[in-house]
């Protein structure tokens, strides 16, 4: 791997044994970006995608059809980016409920809440699976479709999860207040933030979240919803079982950037982020993938 910001952060911010332990964390990734010319396309964003024959459209009953979000070939993907657990042919099909298709008042996606899971579907579809281009369903409008290339890249945990408290900050816990961040880590921690000024789309890897970890979103679900602040243990451990599958930002703001072309917006501006415990990854059980969405 060429792109390695966060071990250069690490050397340049950290003392040694730090350093060491932080990088010790950080995972590889795919990010995906538009392709060009000739470049290999491994995912699409929007589009209409191919399905197997007798097998139907995704809708969320009461509510409507399902947006098609993205298909990413997993044998296209590079696999120095990859979990061992991610599969190494097929193809991965993403589907959510989107705001501006049907009844959008009364239908909210929530991690907390069961009643709305049908809301989002992950398909997979094996390799050499007949499949054909699925009629969009009446009402529907299919976003732009945006062919993608990839490259792998470095991912870090963010500060606020177990694994890089314990290794910054040993069994002390949660973080000080800014002020009282140990002088040793303020370089650091002021470096990291600047660092991870960009969502995107990316497979795999640490989420880049838009407003605290999506791994305790999730893990808050699961163990019921109410209220489990950052750090208690229960949700800790939970946390550190889910990972990234996918995450899909909006590309829906006019932008020069060729990124910004499939005209996807969720929420305000805010990005899907797909989660599965590495055990479901690797029994292609891609129902129990959760989504949470950050603005």
């Amino acid at each position: 791997m060429t792109d390695a910001p966060y071990s250069r952060l690490a050397a340049e911010h950290l003392p040694d044994a730090l350093a060491r332990r932080w990088t010790a964390l950080l995972r590889p990734c795919v990010r995906l970006r538009r392709a060009e010319g000739d470049e290999q396309v491994v995912a699409v964003l929007g589009g209409t995608p191919e399905l197997p024959a007798g097998v139907a459209w995704p809708e969320w009953r009461g509510y409507g059809p399902l947006s098609f979000v993205a298909s990413v070939r997993c044998a296209a993907l590079p696999r120095g980016g990859l979990a061992a657990e991610f599969p190494q042919e097929g193809t991965l099909l993403f589907f959510c409920f989107s705001a501006g298709s049907q009844a959008e008042e009364d239908a909210f996606m929530s991690a907390d809440d069961p009643e709305t899971w049908p809301g989002v579907q992950v398909l997979y579809i094996p390799e050499n699976t007949p499949v054909v281009p699925a009629d969009t369903p009446s009402g529907l409008a299919p976003f732009p479709r945006v062919d993608l290339g990839a490259a792998t890249g470095q991912s870090a945990p963010d500060l606020w999860l177990p694994q890089a408290r314990q290794a910054l900050l040993g069994d002390s816990g949660h973080w000080p207040h800014p002020r009282d961040t140990p002088a040793e880590l303020k370089p650091f921690v002021r470096a990291f933030g600047q660092l991870r000024t960009r969502i995107g789309h990316q497979i795999g890897g640490h989420a880049v979240p838009v407003q605290g970890p999506v791994e305790y979103e999730i893990a808050n679900a699961v163990l019921g919803g109410g209220t489990h602040a950052w750090g208690d243990p229960p949700l800790d451990r939970e946390a550190a079982q889910w990972a990234l599958l996918a995450q899909f930002s909006s590309d829906s703001a006019p932008d020069p950037d060729p990124d910004r072309d499939a005209k996807t917006a969720w929420g305000d501006e805010g990005t899907l982020y797909w989660l599965i415990r590495s055990e479901d990854l690797a029994a292609r059980r891609f129902d129990q993938a959760r989504l949470t969405v950050q603005v």
